[in-house]
């Protein structure tokens, strides 16, 4: 059988820099339980947060199958409610959360290379950006490697534009793919580094939403359908499945997806779209899911079987014995997929049942090529069972260190080893080494293809002997140190240049030919950093002369200023920061993303940043921003000038609002702000006393606020994805078109991602439509830019998605977002 390296170059990975697992003795006899089931389960669906987690949970600690989650995105095209992350970074966040996620409900997790480019209303819609060709290689891939005895698809394959394009298309997908991926005339480069494989049987796990309502499912033919209970409760754990469930769908904090557990019956309902249908819910009913479905398994069953029957809770390391001679047998085994699989779970139950603790951590967190690191081993045996540790190899150097020490109970082995980086390469996402089309990835590497993050080079293994039988533990090395507040902190151990250089802004604006001092940002990666720093700007751009920098110490930076002018008239273009050190040129940076539910991130991308010159106009000049669920639009409000002051809600009141030309509310800021609800009069009372106030989007769905506005309005869900779908003016004269900038069609050019969302689709007359947009085949909506007078001033709600387009420095979304915060102030003397 072909050699499964996929597996093994992610078998290790969903644990990445975590506090090392310390296995309870009944979380031991759940694993040996999952040693002795052979069977395996893929669910499958479009986004991270559409997984049933109860059901990921159920077969993964109830059944004990192999359980996987392929979502075909990573979640890019989002919003988040955490921090200023979006798009690629914020793609980082959710793969990380989901990872989290698989650790907490006992799933693996796998991707396409398709991009989440934003909401999509049906499949054909989402085909033009996702090459369907390329998508559905990826499935088959996965598939393939991932060997699933069943697939479970969250949506239904028959209801495009039903639902989100991408749910539709991940089911599609599924049903394709599970009639191709045994076909070896299908994607046939594929064969020759790994197999084709045949599913048993599809399902659609169902429920009363895609019926329209729970009376109609209750009435319709469930003949088709399995029913499974999946509120299992498990003592090991001292939860229910649906309390791991909802621990497991907590970990989607960037899309605040906090759930309260439930305890009790929860019935998950399944739809055979292929297959035979099981009987009695039994999912994988006629599928050998014992040892004697490989060749030579029977033997290593009937161990481990009696390994279960005579598991003691007060001495795990009574199961040594038996467990050593079964890791034997299975090493030796010819299917090279359970072979690989089981190897690696009984090593970590043998290891769980000898109190084995074994770590490699380096002295730093960050280390660039050719360096030599110091590695700290410890080894500790705390049981009785003799075991020997012969060698210690550290990779990828294969440098081999000479131990042969016998680890004795409650002794601890530890000692200093040093090796070379060598020419290891950068860290970073393998996914975005390489620049890809709006909705695909671009990753040469077939290998690396589906694997959640890119594998770890460096690496100890500990090679042990137990009874007479040779172990290899490999384990990654981790960055440790003790934190005052946290106390042990692991981190990744990752490989960086020499230094890293940065603009903050990834979009520098200006707001007419003034020149702009620049900070560029300059972190040393090594001691006694000497450098040249230059700023790279296009033909018509001037910049001020390279300057030298020097940084004594690992880890600090240090800025220097740049002066940049633009072009008298409008222009774009890309400012690139480069280094010189010693003739070696480097024009990357280094991005941590650092939040308490996740690893720390490290990212070594391009360093480079988009120059805009606008041609604009602007009256006001101070203005409040009441921030919402995660927006930078207050700095870009601040590059083309304006002064911006972020107000807190408590600081909401008449006195301070007076101060303000204009007062803008962040995206989704009354769906995330309870205490708004007590601060609303107090706003629409600005408002009438002359105040322009403009409101960004909500969500719809469950939202319920008195007097968004001075006058009813209603959101909906209606929103324009096609982010080129054309835009017509409803009245070319008003004044919030036409003062100060003139708004024309062209300042709809080259929007990114959509249009807008939410838009209110039905409103008091006293609200003034001012454009009318639609998506291909739908009816026009006019609720994307509403403006009414109140009083002496002006309210604005609109549902464009300016939180989108202004850190991408699109110049008509700045021109027009100037006009909304200069509403009213035609004939008005602005403050001073």
């Amino acid at each position: 059988m072909r050699f499964l390296f996929v597996f093994l170059c992610c078998i290790s990975l969903q644990l990445q820099a975590q506090k090392p697992k310390k296995p309870t003795s009944s979380e031991i006899f759940e694993q040996i339980k999952s040693l002795n089931f052979l069977g395996t389960a893929l669910y499958l669906a479009a986004h991270p947060d559409d997984e049933n987690t109860a059901m990921i949970s159920y077969l993964a600690n109830e059944v004990h199958a192999r359980t996987g989650y392929l979502s075909l995105t990573r979640g890019d095209g989002g919003q988040n409610l955490i921090g200023p992350e979006i798009r690629e970074l914020l793609g980082v966040i959710r793969t990380q959360e989901l990872l989290a996620a698989r650790r907490t409900d006992g799933g693996e997790q796998r991707f396409t290379r398709a991009n989440d480019f934003g909401y999509s209303k049906n499949p054909e819609e989402t085909l033009t950006f996702w090459e369907q060709d390329e998508v559905l290689k990826d499935v088959v891939w996965a598939i393939r490697n991932f060997q699933p005895d069943i697939i479970i698809n969250r949506f239904d394959h028959r209801s495009p534009g039903s639902t989100h394009g991408h749910h539709t298309l991940s089911a599609m997908l599924s049903v394709a793919a599970f009639d191709k991926v045994g076909d070896p005339d299908v994607f046939p480069e594929q064969l020759e580094l790994t197999n084709t494989w045949q599913p048993k049987r599809l399902f659609f796990n169902t429920s009363w939403w895609f019926y329209g309502s729970r009376e109609k499912f209750e009435a319709a033919n469930k003949s088709n359908l399995v029913s499974v209970n999946v509120g299992s409760y498990y003592p090991a754990y001292g939860l229910s499945n649906t309390e791991i469930s909802a621990l497991s769908r907590s970990q989607h904090k960037s899309q605040g997806f906090g759930n309260t557990g439930t305890r009790g019956e929860q019935v998950e309902y399944l739809e055979l779209l292929k297959g035979d249908l099981p009987a009695n819910g039994n999912l994988f009913e006629g599928i050998d899911t014992s040892w004697n479905r490989v060749q030579g398994g029977a033997a290593i069953g009937a161990i481990l079987m009696n390994v279960q029957k005579n598991y003691d809770f007060q001495n795990p390391s009574a199961s040594l014995p038996q467990l050593i001679k079964a890791y034997d047998l299975i090493t030796k085994l010819e299917d090279s997929y359970w072979r690989t699989l089981k190897t690696k779970q009984i090593t970590e139950v043998i290891k769980a049942c000898a109190g084995l603790y074994l770590e490699a951590a380096t002295h730093t967190q960050t280390a660039i090529a050719q360096q030599n690191i110091v590695v700290s081993v410890e080894a500790i045996n705390r049981s009785t069972f003799p075991i020997r540790l012969e060698q210690i190899t550290l990779l990828p150097e294969e440098k081999e260190f000479k131990t042969a020490v016998d680890l004795d109970q409650n002794e601890t082995f530890k000692t200093d080893l040093t090796i070379n980086t060598a020419d290891a390469a950068l860290t970073t996402a393998y996914w975005l080494k390489e620049e890809g089309s709006v909705g695909m990835y671009n990753v040469d590497d077939q290998k690396l293809i589906g694997l959640p993050e890119t594998p770890r080079k460096f690496k100890a293994v500990f090679q042990l002997t137990m009874n007479g039988v040779s172990i290899p533990v490999t384990t990654e090395l981790v960055y440790k140190y003790n934190d005052r507040v946290d106390g042990e902190v692991y981190e990744p151990f990752e490989i960086v240049p020499k230094a890293s250089v940065a603009v903050k802004d990834p979009v520098i604006i200006f707001a007419d030919a003034q020149p702009k001092i620049i900070q560029t940002d300059v972190t040393a990666f090594i001691d006694n950093l000497e450098a040249s720093v230059a700023l790279n700007v296009p033909a018509d751009w001037k910049v001020s002369a390279p300057q030298k920098i020097q940084i004594s110490q690992k880890g600090e930076t240090k800025s220097l200023s740049f002066t940049v002018t633009p072009p008298k008239n409008a222009s774009e273009g890309e400012l690139q920061p480069e280094l010189t050190i010693n003739g070696e040129r480097i024009t990357k940076k280094v991005i941590k993303i650092d939040y308490d539910h996740i690893p720390l991130q490290t990212l070594v991308l391009p360093s480079q940043n988009k120059l805009v010159r606008l041609d604009i106009a602007k009256k006001g000049s101070y203005i409040g921003y009441i921030a919402g669920a995660g927006d930078v639009i207050p700095e870009s409000l601040r590059q083309i000038g304006y002064q911006v002051a972020e107000i807190a809600p408590v600081e909401i009141t008449a006195e301070n609002l007076k101060n303000f030309d204009a007062v803008v509310m962040g995206v989704r800021a009354y769906n995330v702000v309870e205490e708004l609800q007590y601060k609303q009069r107090i706003l629409l009372n600005y408002v009438e006393n002359g105040g322009t106030m403009v409101v960004q989007y909500n969500t719809a769905r469950g939202f319920s606020f008195e007097n968004l506005g001075p006058y009813p309005l209603h959101l909906s869900s209606d929103r324009v994805t096609d982010e080129f779908a054309d835009v017509t003016i409803l009245d070319p004269d008003a004044e919030i078109l036409n003062y100060p900038n003139k708004i024309t069609e062209k300042d709809f050019e080259g929007w990114v991602q959509e249009r807008g969302l939410y838009f209110p689709d039905t409103y008091d007359e006293a609200y003034k439509p001012v454009l009318s947009i639609h998506d291909k085949n739908e009816d026009p909506s006019e609720g994307s830019l509403l403006i009414s007078k109140y009083g002496k001033g002006h309210y604005i709600y609109t549902g464009l998605s300016f939180f989108r387009e202004l850190p991408a420095g699109v110049s008509g979304a700045y021109r027009l977002f100037a006009n909304m915060l200069s509403v009213g102030k035609n004939n008005e003397k602005i403050k001073q």
